[in-house]
This record gives structure tokens, C-alpha cells and sequence, in this order.
């Protein structure tokens, strides 16, 4: 029975700091079964699984993995816990290094440029020329170029305008 469901949003698959999880793993007693969906979504590397796999077994709780539930007393529930755990950082390494390998490619083609400016090359101009005669505030820039003021001062910066404290 679904008594209580912890979820951790928008977290890297590196981020071991999981509010959710601490929550559940705070939350389990003697007897009770962890249900995860799938092994990487509880750990990150073979050494987090075991890590919690342990925490579990110290409390005497149960792991469910899908519809698989993990005894940690057993021997082959152990090891077939610790292949899981490999596989699951394998596919995870492999993620990892595809995407550098594809940013890299992107990049050598000039197609990952990062974050374009808010402004245009033509507004940049006009900024710079505007707070260089001395008659607009980065306060006015940034409400006249509907910009916030950290996006002035980079501007700023970027066109090479000395900019006064």
C-alpha cells in the first residue's frame, strides 16, 4: 500500500544531496519495503547503492526494485543487487560521456555557441553609446531596454564602455 511517496525535482543525476530520499530513508521502519522504480533512480554509482542499500538493511527494511523485492540477507539478493548497481552507473558513464562527446562535436561545428545575449548587436551599440554621454543611469538603460540591470553592466563590459561604480 502507497502510505507516503518522496519525489526529488530538477536534481542532477550527480547530486547525492536528495531531499526526497533523506526523507524517505528518515521515514522507513523495521519491516517496511522501500519501492523504487528502478535502481538508478535510488543511487548514482555502485558505491551509493550499497551505501543505502546497508542504511536499509541496518533498519531492517526491505528494497523493491520494480516489481523485485530486494532481501539484503540473501546472498544472491545481494549480488544480484550489486550487478544491478554496476549496470545501472555503466549506463549512467556511458550517458555522461555521449553527451560530452556530442557537445564537443557541436561545438567543433560551431553549432553550440551557448546562451545567446538579450540584446542585439544594433541595441548593444546604442546602449553603450547612450550611457557614454552620461545623461542615462544603468538604472534607465535597464528600464528603457526592458533588460535587468546585471544584463547593463555586461553589455557593458562586452562592448569595452568603462563602467563607473
Amino acid at each position: 500500500m502507497e502510505d507516503r511517496i518522496y519525489t526529488d525535482h530538477g536534481l542532477t543525476g550527480t547530486n547525492r544531496a536528495r531531499p526526497g530520499l533523506d526523507q524517505a530513508l528518515a521515514a522507513v521502519r523495521d519491516g517496511d519495503t522501500l519501492v523504487v522504480p528502478k535502481l538508478d533512480r535510488l543511487a548514482r554509482s555502485v558505491h551509493d547503492a550499497r551505501a543505502i542499500a546497508d542504511q536499509l538493511q541496518g533498519k531492517g527494511v526491505k528494497l523493491a526494485l520494480g516489481a523485485t523485492v530486494h532481501d539484503p540477507t540473501d546472498p544472491m539478493g545481494k549480488m544480484f543487487f550489486n550487478i544491478l548497481a554496476t549496470f545501472a552507473e555503466f549506463e549512467s558513464d556511458l550517458i555522461r560521456m555521449r553527451t560530452r562527446e556530442g557537445m564537443a562535436n557541436a561545438r567543433a561545428k560551431g553549432k553550440l555557441r551557448g546562451k545567446q545575449p538579450k540584446l542585439s548587436e544594433k541595441q548593444q551599440k546604442e546602449l553603450a553609446r547612450m550611457y557614454a554621454t552620461g545623461d542615462y543611469s544603468i538604472s534607465d538603460l535597464a528600464e528603457l531596454f526592458a533588460v535587468s540591470r546585471p544584463t547593463i553592466y555586461r553589455t557593458l563590459h562586452r562592448t569595452g564602455a568603462k563602467v563607473s561604480p
